[in-house]
């Protein structure tokens, strides 16, 4: 799942597997299709082991997955805090809208999603986050220093 909190905008990609060359064309996509435009691309992941600039080596020849590489800038979410990450929460919004029942054909599947995708698109949905820099503090206070005390 591509999700930009930035634009109410989602992309949900249904493979076969999780696998690193899944990964790989996923950020291939979001490079040369979604976002051609975009000097600098900031992901901001799970620190699932596909998920990682070797994926893109393994599947791309080299020159190929730099090009790619050269436009985007990782960010991993803490792999104790994976309520951090917005994806997640788009993802039980699907599950909770659209996968809530047994779907055993895959064309069927991808119809299902790419409706919900395009409802939610056109609806401009966001997420309600609700997570402040002052509940990250009392949460996690060594991961978010409280700087106005310092002199």
């Amino acid at each position: 799942v591509l999700l930009d909190v930035h634009r109410p905008w989602r992309k949900v990609k249904v493979t076969e597997r999780r696998a690193a060359e899944d990964y790989a064309q996923c950020m291939r996509d979001l490079v040369d299709i979604h976002y051609p435009d975009a000097e600098t691309i900031r992901i901001v992941q799970d620190n699932l082991s596909t998920h990682s600039a070797g994926a893109l080596y393994q599947t791309f020849p080299p020159a190929e997955a730099r090009r790619i590489l050269r436009r985007l800038e990782f960010h991993y979410t803490s792999k104790h805090a994976s309520w951090l990450n917005m994806v997640e929460i788009e993802i039980g919004v699907l599950r909770g809208q659209c996968l809530g029942r047994r779907i055993d054909d895959p064309k069927r599947l991808r119809r299902e999603i790419t409706a919900w995708e395009r409802q939610r698109n056109a609806a401009r949905c966001r997420i309600k986050w609700m997570f402040t820099t002052d509940k990250a503090r009392a949460k996690m206070g060594r991961a978010y220093p409280d700087t106005s005390k310092e002199s």
